[in-house]
């Protein structure tokens, strides 16, 4: 299972969902899906964007786990 920990980047960068949704250039409905881990994929693109605009890399975003409870 994929654990996304945008939350805790967007947290730790104090910047909102909607400040993010600009800088990365997808609409807050998008990001909140997978801020909650509803998504079922991700494009690469998306994912640099938004690493650039957090700063970090895509390991703080996305986590593993083969526990099957969050």
């Amino acid at each position: 299972m994929i654990i996304v920990n945008l939350d805790v980047m967007m947290a730790k960068r104090k910047m909102s969902l909607n400040e993010l949704s600009k800088l990365v250039g997808i609409t807050t409905a998008n990001l909140s899906i997978l801020k909650t881990g509803k998504a079922k994929a991700i494009r690469f693109s998306t994912l640099d964007a938004i690493c650039r605009a957090l700063n970090c890399e895509p390991g703080d975003i996305l986590e593993y786990s083969n526990n099957n409870e969050k």
